[in-house]
């Protein structure tokens, strides 16, 4: 990623159908497209084939519109090829999982019959690739969420030292931890900021090796149990850092420089030690940025995209070579099927 200012996105096949404000999930050589505010539909992309294929569709009683979904981390089993996803929030907050196994396994060649016959009925038999409720270690269904949080907009983080910690931002200047293992939360706190926290971008710091570029020394002084993150949204550029032993917050001022400042509805990713932007809305599309963490310096780009999105979502492939930009919607804020991927 060296070279991002001059980079430009190629286009890849349309997506199956027009989406914004959609939440996509990395599984292997797959992105894991699920819904957008008027679509339930969920869909695997495939890096290598650029093909999609459908996996299932939310729930008919489920408003998706600002909802996040995680993949849910477990530290035993790092090269599983199942994974579960959790589906929270929204405008009308529901709280799903999804247990998936890909749906591109019977396309493979070196998996014999036998072996595809038995991913088939693995499938059918655990409820996997399909939404379902949220349930504790008794069976009964967990909401994440209290009655009067606003969940529109909001953004989610899985850490913790045990990748156990659900670190949520919303609206309108809140921050809150569940532990996914207690099925509780354990914290709730105020950012220090006057703008409302929704569709904002909302990274760990610790992603794609940011730590590993940290002296031994500097890590040996670190507690294991402390969790980084940036959040920015309009003026607001925050470092947040969660002691987990103490179970507190602290928040650090960043700067925002001012093409961005007006803007939400960006794209986002994290590589190394840099967030890239893309797009955003505030009465006319946003331009595309660039913030290094390790200088706390901004650098604008006008035009990295082809056109420029709002509501779209960025993602990285799984050897961090490529981001790939999914739906969004247009100067009319009109959805559209683009698919765009940056070297």
């Amino acid at each position: 990623m060296g070279n991002q200012n001059t980079s430009s996105f190629q286009k890849m096949k349309s997506l199956p159908v027009p989406l914004v404000y959609s939440q996509c999930v990395l599984h292997k050589h797959e992105l894991l497209i699920c819904g957008d505010a008027d679509e339930r539909a969920c869909y695997s992309y495939h890096t290598l084939k650029n093909e999609y294929k459908f996996i299932c569709e939310y729930p008919d009683d489920v408003k998706l519109e600002g909802h996040c979904v995680v993949k849910l981390v477990d530290s035993k089993d790092k090269d599983s090829n199942e994974i579960t996803l959790l589906s929270f929030g929204g405008e009308n907050k529901h709280t799903l999982v999804m247990k998936y196994i890909s749906v591109w396994s019977d396309d493979n060649d070196n998996i014999n019959g036998n072996e595809k016959n038995k991913s088939k009925k693995l499938k059918k038999s655990n409820n996997y690739n399909e939404w379902v409720p949220f349930i504790d270690n008794h069976n009964r269904p967990i909401h994440i969420g209290r009655d009067g949080d606003d969940y529109k907009g909001m953004r989610a983080l899985i850490g913790g030292n045990n990748n156990n910690l659900l670190f949520i931002t919303y609206s309108k200047k809140n921050i809150s931890v569940f532990d996914l293992n207690a099925f509780q939360f354990i914290k709730h706190d105020t950012l220090p900021t006057k703008d409302g926290i929704s569709f904002h971008c909302f990274v760990s710091k610790s992603e794609n090796g940011q730590e590993m570029t940290e002296t031994n020394e500097e890590k040996e002084k670190k507690s294991k149990k402390r969790h980084e993150m940036l959040l920015f949204k309009y003026n607001t550029g925050l470092s947040i850092e969660y002691d987990e032993d103490n179970n507190n917050f602290q928040f650090h001022k960043l700067p925002v420089c001012n093409d961005i400042a007006p803007f939400k509805c960006y794209a986002y990713v994290c590589i190394d030690d840099v967030i890239l932007l893309f797009g955003g809305w505030n009465g006319k599309l946003g331009s595309d940025a660039i913030y290094s963490i390790r200088e706390n310096k901004w650098t604008v780009f006008q035009n990295i995209l082809s056109s420029s999105l709002c509501g779209c979502v960025g993602i990285l492939s799984e050897d961090n070579m490529y981001v790939h930009i999914i739906g969004g919607g247009n100067k009319d804020r009109i959805a559209v099927s683009k698919h765009l991927k940056m070297q």
